[in-house]
């Protein structure tokens, strides 16, 4: 009977433990994290450009613990300049760039019952999303090495899906 208690003490202690080292999402979004993937969909399901970014994108998000981000998404290539100077793109160039990838940083915060990510851009390659105060971004699965994020009802209507793996512990 002894050995029992010792036993179900042990168990009580350990799963204490585990429940008092989950972090709430807001501690457990910190640090860096590697683009996966990004989809897109209208509201009737309809995957209407299906991955904007291709099927193997780059990008990195930053998230810092005094809710500051940082977020780069693009496709896997991007053309090279020929003039070897970013202030000399032909029309061409520059349109295939602008229209493959993104950039914006700001603030965020999260509300924990809801797992909703509201971010404030300071700045963006695409300034017309900057001047949106208050987006919200959705949480559907944050583990230890998954973030996963849905951008919904984005100007074009759609929302974006993005999967994320952990690039580094805080």
């Amino acid at each position: 009977m002894k050995g029992l208690l010792v036993i179900v003490a042990l168990g009580f202690v350990l799963s204490g433990t585990a429940f008092g080292q989950q972090k709430s999402p807001k501690n457990a979004i910190v640090g860096a994290w590697s683009l996966v993937s990004v989809t897109s969909e209208m509201d009737n399901g309809e995957k209407e450009k299906g991955e904007p970014f291709g099927p193997t994108p780059k990008g990195m998000v930053i998230f810092s613990n005094d809710g500051h981000f940082s977020l780069f998404q693009s496709r896997a290539e991007l053309p090279k300049i020929a003039a070897n100077d970013r202030t000399k793109a032909t029309p061409e160039e520059a349109q295939s760039i602008v229209a493959s990838s993104i950039a914006y940083y700001g603030t965020y915060s999260i509300d924990e019952q809801s797992k909703v990510m509201i971010v404030n851009l300071a700045a963006s390659t695409y300034a017309n999303v900057a001047a949106i105060p208050d987006q919200k971004r959705t949480i559907t699965l944050l583990s230890s090495d998954e973030l996963k994020f849905d951008n919904p009802r984005t100007p074009n209507g759609m929302t974006l899906r993005t999967a994320w793996k952990r690039a580094a512990a805080p």
